[in-house]
């Protein structure tokens, strides 16, 4: 079977709405796939400040903004489809929507109302991906995992460096996953103090000098001595890390420079907790452009003997939306698309909802 679906993904990063547009074959239950058109439609600074207030909105300004939010992507999905000329060959959007609220085992709410983006479209929709994992007692995330396990059986080991940086294993025949630290949001929150969107290749961290003072402090956290399953809010990258950072009175510079030692050493004590040895690790993620990171993960990988896989370009950027892509098809064929081994819940379940754009 062909499916061929648009996938969306917003990360917690705030740098835009990724869109790809893919072909997933499935034979004999091995899965491939072919992103025929991927991009990403920066947000506007309206956008950026409407999607980062949100979680302190009332509940009827939350739910309008959930609403004008869907309508916005459907119009973005609109002129994707028309830039790329697939007029009548999308069967199905996946949209992940953007994350506000997440009280994992308790509650998950994404923005992006997928009645919305089906009446703005006439396409068939699957969105609401998560909250049927935290309703049987889960996370809710990772949800990647279920991707990588089927799209790249042979990899044992994965690292995703969006807003959130977020690791895979696969152990024996089963697969954990968890989120490792903040990441982008974080970073790219600094480097807007210098008056940039991000800090390219990380060249402005790759100039400051390590504060072990905040370096401590951050590796400290309670949340690093927590065991998986677990996954972080977006709040505790912009809130409780950002502050932590703030409050430290550090130049931007050496700020950029603790951070991104903080994340690679958070990496490598996740590796290390899982005695994983002697192999690759697949790298994607917009972090996964940052070089001064991605080197010094590689320092601290070395005693394990593990190296960094980095594929193309449209995989390192574009996987989330590859991912959700394939869920939306798994949710249209009715089979488990969130894996409790990765969660914590109770069962594996099929997550989704599914808003009809077409007429029957």
């Amino acid at each position: 079977m062909v499916y061929r679906v648009i996938g969306l993904m917003s990360g917690s990063s705030l740098d835009g709405l990724d869109i790809a547009f893919v072909e997933l074959e499935e034979t004999g239950g091995n899965w491939s796939f072919n992103i025929k058109a991927a991009d990403c439609i920066p947000y506007s600074a309206e956008w950026q400040k409407s999607l980062k207030n949100a979680v302190s909105l009332n509940a009827k300004d939350y739910l309008l903004l959930h609403c004008a939010y869907g309508h916005y992507t459907g119009r973005i999905i609109n002129e994707f489809i028309e830039k790329n000329n697939l007029d009548h060959q999308v069967q199905i959007i996946a949209s992940h929507g953007h994350t506000t609220f997440h009280v994992p085992g308790k509650m998950t709410a994404q923005l992006g109302d997928g009645a919305a983006i089906a009446a703005e479209t006439g396409i068939n929709v699957i969105s609401d991906l998560r909250s049927v994992d935290v309703a049987f007692g889960g996370q809710g995330a990772p949800i990647v995992p279920m991707g990588e396990k089927l799209f790249w059986p042979e990899t044992k080991s994965f690292l995703n460096l969006g807003g959130i940086a977020n690791i895979s294993f696969r152990l024996e025949n089963n697969l954990i996953a968890y989120d490792v630290c903040p990441a982008n949001r974080v970073l790219n929150m600094l480097a807007a103090k210098e008056g940039k969107e991000f800090d390219e290749g990380g060249k402005i961290s790759s100039s400051g000098y390590i504060d072990t003072a905040l370096l401590s402090q951050l590796n400290s956290l309670p949340y690093y001595q927590q065991p998986y399953p677990k996954s972080l809010a977006n709040e505790f990258g912009s809130e409780t890390v950002f502050s932590m950072i703030e409050k430290a009175g550090i130049n931007t510079k050496d700020a950029l420079r603790t951070y991104t030692e903080h994340i690679a050493l958070q990496i490598s004590y996740a590796v290390n907790a899982q005695k994983i040895t002697d192999t690759s690790v697949l790298v994607t993620g917009g972090g996964a452009f940052n070089n001064f990171l991605i080197e010094r993960i590689n320092y601290h990988l070395q005693p394990f003997n593990i190296h960094l896989q980095i594929p193309s370009p449209e995989v390192i950027q574009y996987k989330e939306a590859l991912v959700m892509a394939l869920l939306g098809v798994l949710r249209w064929r009715e089979e488990n698309t969130i894996l409790c081994s990765v969660t914590g819940a109770s069962r594996s379940s099929i997550g989704g909802a599914v808003w009809m754009g077409q007429e029957a």
